[in-house]
């Protein structure tokens, strides 16, 4: 049986320096802690660290000696997959020299002379504790196809790096490839597999050359947190093509997101960021490298405080709906004929925020069915307000988004708003963009069938902006086809666009299905317009969206205008 005083020293420690003074005064700080042994070159460093490799939990190296000097040391020990599990800690006065050494792989470095006892002791002590925590990842927490780190061990290493080197500058780096499903669906999950592999063996590689450890995060995502890097398009590049030299039948695109080191932020915020930077890259076929800087952060603070105040600016009457009108140009002078609901969002400190800053980020998260909601609801209300006081119905449309496709209690609140209001279900009608149609056609066919069943009129929102078929306009049950902003831009110098104009009329009026024209500015694309065989449009030719107590000024207008005319129509 073995005496417990015989495991008086746990961790054995090397020490290496050819000056006898330095040894020795080592080997004072460390001999309570630890059980210590000595060399004083080079050479008899690593036969030293051969001979005790499986008991070393540290060394601690001079780099200035004879016969063999501690670059090369640290160099054949790095290049030793039996001996570069071993931590080493560099001893040096020269400032450049601790870089060259942390760049070729030491675990840290102590200053000469050794007069801080107690930082000496904590540095050991800190660098032994990560190793340990460095040999348990290594034996059981490693990513079988790839050889990384998995997720939770590599933040725990990550973690421990920030603890104890704080100072040291560590970026973190988040590596994606573009649609990897659709490359497994095409190719095989083998296919895909030798994929994470090359990038796997690519970025052992790049860590073995800095100082770094790395994970793959999940699924096709690679985290790596390294040493501070000059250029990270180059590294991009390098994965991309290695990538590309070994794939050669099919086009498999990588995106990166890096957020550099910043005093006192962990890595798990780091991450985050980084995160959001390679996802911004995402379909960005401009670049494939995005590095979060400080507009970033701030449009990031920006997203999350508005997530935060939405169900609060709904409650304390922050948004505001205004109508923009609609224009039946096949009259002369055109008269109105409905108009299109949209949001405003006046905030007390902010000021007005731009509906492209708050929908699409609502509609990420799935907080635009609490808009969605106070559109309708305030668009049926005020259909109701404007019947009861000029005796007249003026069509509203609203938007449905992405989101409320998949809510099964759509059909029964847009009806109970109906309802409510005592208007009829025309008068409240319903746009679909484009995209939706094409993201998940069957299930919203079979939603357009039901609402249009209850009574309601269905339009296609920024037609000839996605990707839909011509085909599919006579599969898709809608009433109307509102066509995109951009058919309109360009029509005054461009006889392609408005040949495209009065084709896409042209199938309208076939399908029996009216058409409105979005964007129009001037005189000269109403004309065009109306001479194409539009029979709707609106734009700020007419007016942009306003208030309720503005829009009203159409409303009179409309009015006088059917009197002069004692058209009851």
């Amino acid at each position: 049986m073995i005496n417990s005083d015989q495991i008086k020293y746990p961790h054995l420690v090397l020490v290496v320096d050819d000056q006898e003074i330095n040894r020795d005064l080592l080997g004072m700080i460390l001999e309570d802690e630890y059980e210590v042994i000595y060399a004083q070159d080079g050479l008899e460093a690593l036969e030293k660290i051969r001979e005790y490799q499986n008991r070393l939990s540290v060394v601690l190296l001079d780099l200035l000696m004879p016969k063999m000097d501690g670059f090369a040391v640290l160099e054949a020990v790095h290049n030793d997959e039996y001996l570069n599990h071993i931590p080493i800690i560099v001893l040096t006065a020269e400032k450049s020299a601790e870089l060259r050494a942390l760049q070729m792989g030491a675990s840290d470095f102590i200053t000469k002379p050794f007069d801080m006892h107690e930082v000496i002791i904590a540095r050991v002590g800190r660098i032994i504790e990560l190793s340990e925590g460095r040999k348990l990842i290594s034996a059981a927490e490693h990513d079988q196809l790839t050889g990384l780190y998995n997720k939770n061990f590599f933040f725990e290493y990550a973690n421990r790096i920030y603890q104890y080197n704080p100072e040291w500058e560590m970026d973190a780096v988040v590596m994606d490839i573009e649609q990897f499903h659709t490359i497994n669906a095409l190719n095989g999950r083998k296919f895909g597999d030798n994929i994470l592999r090359i990038l796997g063996n690519e970025i052992r590689a790049f860590l073995a050359e800095t100082n770094g450890i790395a994970s793959r995060f999940e699924g096709d995502r690679f985290d790596i947190y390294c040493r501070r890097q000059d250029d990270y398009q180059s590294l991009m590049d390098r994965f991309q093509n290695k990538v590309n030299d070994v794939v050669k039948n099919a086009n498999v695109r990588l995106r990166m997101g890096v957020k550099p080191w910043r005093p006192n932020v962990e890595p798990a915020v780091l991450f985050d960021r980084a995160r959001s930077a390679c996802n911004m890259a995402r379909g960005n076929f401009m670049t494939n490298l995005v590095i979060y800087d400080d507009d970033m952060q701030k449009r990031e603070l920006l997203s999350q405080r508005l997530k935060n105040e939405l169900r609060q600016a709904v409650e304390e009457h922050q948004f505001r709906v205004v109508y923009q009108p609609k224009y039946n140009i096949q009259y002369d002078p055109p008269r109105l004929s409905s108009a299109e609901a949209l949001i405003r969002w006046n905030h007390p400190e902010l000021g007005m925020i731009s509906p492209s800053d708050f929908i699409p980020l609502f509609e990420g998260n799935g907080q635009i069915r609490i808009v969605d909601n106070f559109i309708w609801a305030e668009a049926a209300r005020q259909i109701a307000e404007w019947r009861e006081k000029y005796g007249i119905t003026i069509p509203v449309s609203v938007n449905l988004s992405r989101v409320d496709v998949f809510d099964t209690t759509l059909k029964d609140r847009l009806i109970g708003l109906v309802r409510d209001n005592g208007i009829n279900f025309t008068d409240l009608k319903l746009e679909i963009t484009e995209s939706a149609y094409t993201e998940n056609g069957d299930q919203l066919i079979t939603l357009i069938k039901q609402l249009r069943k209850a009574g309601f009129e269905i339009e296609m929102d920024d037609f000839g902006s996605g990707y839909s078929s011509l085909n599919m306009l006579s599969a898709m049950p809608i009433d109307i086809l509102k066509m995109d902003m951009k058919f309109v831009r360009n029509i005054e110098y461009s006889e392609t666009d408005l040949r495209l104009i009065e084709l896409v009329v042209d199938i309208a009026h076939y399908l029996k299905t009216p058409v409105i024209a979005e964007g129009v500015e001037n005189e000269r694309q109403l004309a065009l317009l109306r001479g194409a065989g539009c029979s709707f449009v609106q734009g700020y030719y007419f007016s942009p969206p306003v208030p309720a107590e503005i829009f009203e000024k159409f409303i009179a207008r409309e009015l006088k205008l059917r009197e002069q005319k004692s058209d009851p129509a």
